[in-house]
């Protein structure tokens, strides 16, 4: 699989601008998923196109960032590094068959995010400041399913389901098919409402719903606590990528 192209599908940013290969990917500076260069194959002019890169970002005011996945234009990273580049939030991508074992809560499922659903996973993953309307925009950019368990009418815990098949229309991606997978994402739960096994609860009904065979999700390198449990529901660290900032 090459989750390269399938978080790019999955998180995508309103704005993209295709240069030499590359992707310049923007969406008001929420996330640097969908906020960042997506720079797969090998331009002309390695230089030219980071050069390009950056006055894309700069017109928007926003710092030049760069995803670097498995398959990133090779010696990239290298580059990016002389020329001063932060390596930053280095990630796991964790996939496999889940388990889809029966969720211990019911938990609701939409085929659009509601009110409760967006304020729970921005009271988590919110570190933007103002943002909402741009989050909202970019998780209702392809189809999805939203779950959330609830008490009172609160969501305490939710989670994001894309189901994706062949990457037809993804730049660069002519030729390339991967099957058809699950990408989880948005999982969070609030402070007061963990250790409860809420968040399994909510992966295993996305999978449920979605009567998925293969899944993958992403997840930083260093929380280690999310990769347990994820670990525990089938999933295993297939690849890895970080952001070069400047």
């Amino acid at each position: 699989m090459n989750f390269d192209l399938l978080v790019h599908e999955a998180w995508p940013a309103y704005e993209q601008h295709v240069h030499d290969g590359w992707v310049f990917r923007h969406a008001g500076g929420v996330t640097k998923r969908a906020n960042s260069v997506l720079a797969l194959g090998e331009p002309a002019d390695l230089g030219g196109a980071i050069e390009a890169a950056e006055a894309f970002y700069g017109e928007r005011g926003q710092r030049c960032v760069f995803s670097l996945g498995l398959n990133a234009t090779p010696g990239l990273d290298e580059e990016l590094e002389r020329r001063g580049y932060e390596l930053v939030d280095p990630t796991v991508v964790m996939a496999g068959s889940p388990t889809a074992g029966p969720p211990a809560y019911k938990v609701r499922i939409e085929d659009r995010p509601w009110r409760g659903w967006l304020e729970a996973w921005w009271a988590v993953d919110g570190r933007y400041g103002s943002g909402f309307e741009d989050a909202e925009r970019i998780c209702t950019g392809v189809p999805a399913w939203y779950a959330a368990y609830e008490e009172d009418g609160v969501a305490l815990a939710v989670g994001r389901a894309v189901p994706q098949g062949e990457l037809g229309n993804a730049p660069g991606a002519s030729g390339m098919s991967h099957g058809d997978t699950l990408g989880i994402y948005c999982m969070a739960t609030l402070p007061r409402a963990r250790r409860r096994g809420l968040a399994r609860a909510v992966l295993r009904a996305l999978v449920r719903h979605a009567d998925a065979e293969s899944a993958y999700l992403v997840t930083t390198a260093a929380n280690l606590t999310a990769q347990a449990l994820y670990r525990g529901e089938g999933l295993e660290i297939a690849g890895r990528y970080h952001y070069r900032v400047r």
